[in-house]
């Protein structure tokens, strides 16, 4: 059996970015125009009207200041309100593999690896563009990696997941280095016309580099122990699939997008992920108390608060917990990695920390690294 270790991690961030305001700005035009196009509906008491959205409603639901977008106008356009992409013939690169890539290189980069030198390539994301050919083949190609690539998707847990896939097959010994890659166009499978889930979501893509941990001696981290789990719940779905153009309705339905019940994922997946934690602490003999660091997934400030407090068994420190949702908002399975790749310079030698993704599934992965 190997060691593992984390020697690089990257994120692409997209240019184009929408405040709160904005966001609201956009979905009250909306609304005023959909409760004028069913005026009659409304006041014959057949429809309800929709209400307005606010900043202070987002902040207090989510902590969300603002989010990053690849495409910013269609979303802002009231009568529109979803992203626009042109789209690219076949033998031009993916949006997926486009911004993966980008985030691919900064990974090597920071670990001074080639890209030849990798022999794996997961695309693990909430969503894929496309059916086949896999989106990691096609990353795999574009960086001019070697060995072979596959897709996974665990919703907001793939990062954790495809960590815990590469690691165990360095720890066997059948590759050497792998890239787990996170293209999470999330403002393309949002509704955003729902005031409850409207803010929620932002565009983003990560890396993460895992090598074999034998004669390394840069500043890295140790892989100590990995975990993953899952538990079926409609109350996270996204119905959208190519079966749905096998059906006789092809109308906009709702439920082809995001939604979620958050009542009752919060109520749920709370003691869930707290349990699996603590679980995965006690098997590996590590202390809570001796973490340095909890990189958790990005989905809202009060989940991660509760999250931090029942691990900890106290309110985390400044610091003990990044929070970066105030300014990417909630980016699927990267959120958890755009923490860790922000917030991990500072550790010195010795220093554990865990991260951790939870979501859709319900799934839940963590990972407990080490500052080498």
């Amino acid at each position: 059996m190997h060691n593992v270790a984390i020697t690089g991690t990257g994120v692409f961030t997209p240019t184009e970015t929408v405040t709160n305001d904005e966001l609201v700005t956009a979905f009250n035009a909306y609304t005023d125009l959909w409760n004028a196009e069913n005026a009659a509906a409304i006041a014959a008491g057949t429809a309800e009207a929709k209400p307005h959205s606010s900043s202070d409603f987002i902040v207090a639901a989510s902590g969300i200041e603002r989010r990053h977008l690849l495409d910013k106008t269609g979303i802002l356009d009231p009568a529109r309100m979803f992203p626009r992409f042109t789209p690219r013939a076949d033998d031009q690169p993916g949006f997926m593999a486009e911004i993966g890539v980008d985030a691919a290189r900064k990974a090597l980069s920071a670990a001074d690896i080639k890209t030849a030198d990798v022999d794996l390539v997961i695309c693990a994301a909430s969503n894929m563009e496309r059916a086949y050919p896999a989106v990691a083949v096609e990353i795999q190609q574009l960086l001019g990696a070697g060995g072979f690539a596959f897709d996974m998707n665990v919703a907001c847990s793939s990062a954790t997941f495809g960590i815990q896939t590469a690691a165990d097959m360095i720890r066997a010994g059948s590759i050497r280095r792998a890239l787990v890659i996170n293209p999470e166009i999330c403002s393309a499978h949002l509704e955003w016309r729902d005031r409850d889930c409207h803010f929620i979501f932002g565009d983003v893509a990560t890396a993460t580099l895992l090598e074999r941990d034998e004669g390394l001696t840069a500043l890295r981290f140790k892989v100590i122990s990995t975990r993953c789990a899952t538990q079926f719940s409609n109350n996270i779905r996204n119905n959208n699939g190519y079966l749905r153009r096998t059906t006789d309705a092809m109308e906009d339905r709702r439920d082809m997008q995001f939604m979620q019940n958050g009542r009752k994922v919060f109520k749920e997946v709370l003691p869930l992920v707290s349990k699996h934690i603590a679980d995965h602490l006690d098997d590996a003999n590590i202390a809570a108390s001796s973490l340095r660091r909890l990189w958790l997934h990005q989905a809202n400030k009060t989940m991660n608060d509760y999250i931090g407090k029942k691990v900890l068994g106290r309110t985390p420190e400044p610091g003990e917990q990044p929070n970066i949702l105030h300014d990417y908002a909630n980016t699927s399975s990267a959120g958890s990695i755009i923490a860790f790749s922000k917030h991990s310079n500072d550790m010195a030698s010795g220093d554990k920390g865990l991260i951790c993704s939870f979501g859709a599934g319900y799934s839940v992965g963590s990972v407990i690294v080490e500052r080498a």
